[in-house]
């Protein structure tokens, strides 16, 4: 068995030994060197071509961000972000996810997290995950077309002007995808947008603001009870569960503290389920880049509640990650397959249709 070859770097040396025996700890996988700072990193990346790279943040001689342009310049190799939980650190990780990074963990307490090992599932796992991410696609420009406008007098000769819903499902990968189709509809969209995209407690808020700054729609964090409005897209909040319920002619959101579904909360599966149950809504389900098959069941539930609920999936040729989509492909109730960059005009041209 070949092992996954890991190169840590951090500032701290606490918190480069706790990675490296986190890591080490798991047999599938071998920290081959750490380094103190960006520029010690860049010159073992050239030296031992690890598989993976966990890379801090905040860096001095050469910050965490600075050293992710130079290697996805220089040798594009999967890496995950290890960041806190203060504003600037979230702002600079989402940023991280569009430079491309494959995912981050959230350290818990700080720069130096003394309690690092209450991470360790999610440590191993994401590291693991990443090696099998086309890191090529992270490195694409991203290609950039035109917005589509509604013509909104006719989309309202086709349907009434709120019985139209879109629910999209992400994981890794997703905040970069979620910009390149959010920030492609129209500001006239007629359809609320409701979105999960796996990612804890503390980056949502500042993923659902750094799409509005970027979108011609209006992009929020999905608060509890909040009556669902068209043109608007919500993000489920990290570490809880998003639902959607009908009350008379309105649309409202339920969000919840639960258990985890199968591993996520946020789960895609869940707030599919919701929408299989919305009467009198026509439901588009997108489901994009991520590992899992998070979606998938929520999808047929959907369909066999809601005929004429239109699927799409991105395609392999675009997935960081082909998990989610390949997943939902296998039921064979996806209805279109679609490039990242045609997802957000597919979708309007359905509506339009």
């Amino acid at each position: 068995m070949r092992l996954i070859n890991v190169l840590v770097v951090d500032d701290s040396a606490f918190m480069r030994k706790m990675i490296s025996d986190i890591l080490n700890g798991h047999p599938k996988m071998n920290v081959i060197a750490t380094a103190r700072n960006g520029k010690d990193a860049l010159e073992k990346l050239h030296e031992l071509q690890p598989d993976v790279i966990t890379l801090d943040v905040e860096m001095p001689i050469m910050d965490g961000m600075t050293t992710l342009q130079k290697i996805m310049a220089e040798k594009p190799t999967p890496v995950v972000m290890l960041s806190s939980l203060t504003q600037d650190g979230t702002e600079k990780t989402l940023e991280s996810m569009t430079l491309g990074a494959v995912d981050f963990i959230a350290k818990p307490s700080g720069s130096i997290s003394l309690n690092i090992r209450d991470k360790e599932a999610e440590i191993r796992t994401k590291v693991l995950q990443a090696v099998n991410a086309n890191v090529n696609k992270l490195v694409e420009k991203e290609i950039k077309k035109p917005v589509i406008p509604m013509n909104t007098q006719r989309v309202a000769s086709n349907v009434t002007k709120s019985n139209l819903i879109v629910g999209i499902g992400t994981s890794t990968g997703g905040p970069r995808a979620l910009q390149q189709v959010v920030t492609q509809l129209p500001k006239e969209f007629p359809a609320p947008i409701v979105i999960v995209q796996h990612m804890p407690a503390g980056f949502t808020n500042s993923l659902a603001k750094r799409l509005d700054n970027l979108s011609q729609i209006n992009v929020k964090e999905a608060e509890d009870q909040e009556v669902l409005q068209n043109g608007t897209a919500y993000i489920a909040p990290g570490g809880k569960q998003l639902r959607v319920e009908q009350r008379g002619n309105q649309l409202i959101t339920r969000t919840t503290k639960e258990e985890p579904r199968n591993g996520h909360q946020p789960s895609v599966d869940v707030l599919f389920e919701s929408l299989a149950e919305l009467s009198s809504r026509q439901v588009y389900t997108v489901i994009m880049t991520g590992m899992g098959a998070d979606g998938a069941n929520g999808l047929i539930t959907v369909k066999q509640k809601k005929q004429d609920t239109v699927a799409f999936s991105e395609s392999q040729e675009t997935c960081v990650v082909y998990g989610m989509p390949q997943a939902a492909e296998k039921t064979r109730l996806v209805d279109h397959v679609v490039r990242l960059p045609d997802i957000s005009n597919a979708l309007v041209k359905q509506i339009k249709a």
